[in-house]
């Protein structure tokens, strides 16, 4: 089942985010856009390459709106200890979220209950608390978060216009689209 335009289900959790250990829940992501990116595991292969790599968009991300988080199903306290001990996860400055009872990673649908571990998992949620987008990649395809800036400005175009939609590789300033009878069969 599709989790776009749902409502982001109800949780706790303990994080960490610049040095110190935070509570997370569910109300962070309203009032702001989020990006949320599920990861399997810490001191592992692919993930420290896409969390440097998010890390490396997150001042362009937080110009938009934007807050980060990153989830695992470890605990806060293996967050810090990779944090500490890894050159591309000490430069991380978005809110780590730890997951062990893997309650979060059900509620969005990207936990592998065989492995216990999370898929590799992207989501964009409105300032209403609602899923926009949603990425899932196999464990050994690592993501690009390049290419989530684009996505957070096309949603938040699509809010501000309703009625109106962005094709695909639109970017900012670029032509969109009005649904309507007179385009049926001329795109």
């Amino acid at each position: 089942m599709s989790l776009i335009g749902k409502q982001v289900e109800q949780f706790q959790a303990k994080a960490f985010k610049n040095g110190e250990f935070v509570d997370v829940s569910d109300e962070n992501f309203k009032g702001q856009w989020s990006v949320v990116c599920f990861y399997p595991a810490d001191f592992s292969f692919v993930c420290p390459t896409e969390l440097e790599d998010l890390q490396a968009q997150y001042e362009d991300l937080k110009a938009l709106g934007a807050e980060v988080y990153s989830v695992s199903t470890d605990t806060h306290f293996v967050h810090k200890g990779w944090h500490d001990s890894s050159e591309k996860i000490n430069k991380i400055e978005y809110t780590m979220i730890g997951d062990p009872s893997q309650q979060i990673s059900r509620n969005f649908d990207v936990l592998d209950e065989e492995s216990g571990l999370a898929d590799r998992g992207t989501f964009i949620i409105d300032p209403d608390g609602v899923v926009q987008t949603v990425e899932i990649n196999a464990g050994g395809i690592g993501r690009d978060a390049s290419t989530i800036i684009n996505k957070i400005k096309a949603a938040q175009y699509v809010r501000q216009n309703p009625g109106e939609v962005c094709p695909a590789k639109w970017e900012e300033g670029n032509d969109t689209l009005t649904p309507s009878l007179d385009l049926v069969g001329k795109i």
